[in-house]
C-alpha cells in the first residue's frame, strides 16, 4: 500500500488541534522559541538578499535567451525560498532536537496512557549527543540528494521543473525529519524508520507537504515545528506503533 496523502495531511491538522493541550505546554515552549528566532532570521535574509540572488542567477542567461527572464524570475524566486527555508529548518531541528524528542515522548504518553518516568538532569544531558547524532545521520542522507537537486536546478530545461522537485524533496525531508522523533524514542533505527515511511510513501509525502506549506506561511511558520512533532507522533502511534 503506497498510502494516502490526504490522510498524511490530516495528521498535521490534528497536531495543530492538540498543540494547546495543557500537559504539553512546557515541552512546546523551547522548540517554539527556537523556531521563532530562526525563521525570523530566515525572513530577514530573504527580504534583504532575494532580489540580488535572482539578479545574479539571471545574469548567467545568454543574451539571446533573455526573453525567458519573465518565466525564470518566479521559478528562481520559488527555488530560493525553498532552499532558504530548507536550510533554516535543518539548523532549527539540530538545535531543537533534544527538546523535540521530549515533546514527542510526552505526546505519545498522552495518546497511549503509557507512563514516562521523569528524567533526571543527567539523563536529559545524555539525550543531547544522541539527538544531535541522529540529526547528523539525517544530514548524511540529505546532503548528497540536496547537491544533486541543486545541480539539476541550473540545467536548462530541467530547471523549469526545479520548484516541483524542491517541493517534493522538501516534503519527503519533512516526513523523515519529524517522524524520526517518535521512532527514535522507540528505538527504531534511522534506516528502519525510512523503510517504514517508504511502505506508505504517499502518506508521508502528504504529511510532509502540509508541514512544508505551513512553514512558508508567515506567523504560522513560527509554530510549525512543535505542530509537526505532535502530528508525527500521532502518525507514529496510529500507523506504525505495534
Amino acid at each position: 500500500m503506497i498510502g494516502n496523502p490526504v490522510r498524511g495531511g490530516s495528521y498535521v491538522l490534528r497536531g495543530l488541534q492538540l498543540l494547546p493541550e495543557k500537559k504539553l505546554r512546557v515541552f512546546v515552549l523551547v522548540p517554539l522559541i527556537i523556531n521563532i528566532l530562526l525563521f525570523s532570521l530566515a525572513l530577514y535574509v530573504l527580504f534583504n538578499q532575494l532580489p540580488d540572488w535572482i539578479d545574479s542567477w539571471l545574469s548567467w542567461i545568454p543574451g539571446f535567451l533573455s526573453f525567458l527572464e519573465f518565466i525564470l524570475y518566479p521559478l528562481f524566486a520559488i527555488t530560493a525560498v525553498l532552499v532558504v527555508y530548507y536550510s533554516f529548518s535543518v539548523a532549527a531541528n539540530i538545535i531543537a532536537a533534544p527538546f523535540n524528542g521530549l515533546l514527542s515522548e510526552r505526546v505519545e504518553q498522552l495518546l497511549t496512557g503509557r507512563k514516562v518516568a521523569e528524567a533526571s538532569v543527567k539523563e536529559l544531558l545524555a539525550i543531547i549527543p544522541r539527538s544531535i547524532g541522529r540529526e547528523l545521520a539525517k544530514l548524511a542522507y540529505y546532503i548528497p540528494r540536496l547537491i544533486l537537486l541543486f545541480i539539476l536546478s541550473f540545467i536548462p530545461g530541467i530547471n523549469l521543473f526545479a520548484p516541483l522537485f524542491w517541493f517534493l524533496f522538501g516534503s519527503w525531508m519533512m516526513a523523515i525529519q519529524y517522524c524520526d522523533y517518535p521512532m527514535d524514542n522507540n528505538n527504531v533505527s534511522f534506516s528502519a524508520m525510512r523503510s517504514q515511511l517508504k511502505k506508505q510513501r504517499f502518506t508521508g509525502l502528504g504529511f510532509g507537504a502540509l508541514v512544508q506549506l505551513g512553514m512558508m506561511v508567515p506567523i504560522l511558520n513560527f509554530i510549525m515545528m512543535p505542530v509537526a512533532v505532535v502530528a508525527a507522533t500521532i502518525y507514529w502511534v496510529e500507523e506504525h506503533r505495534d
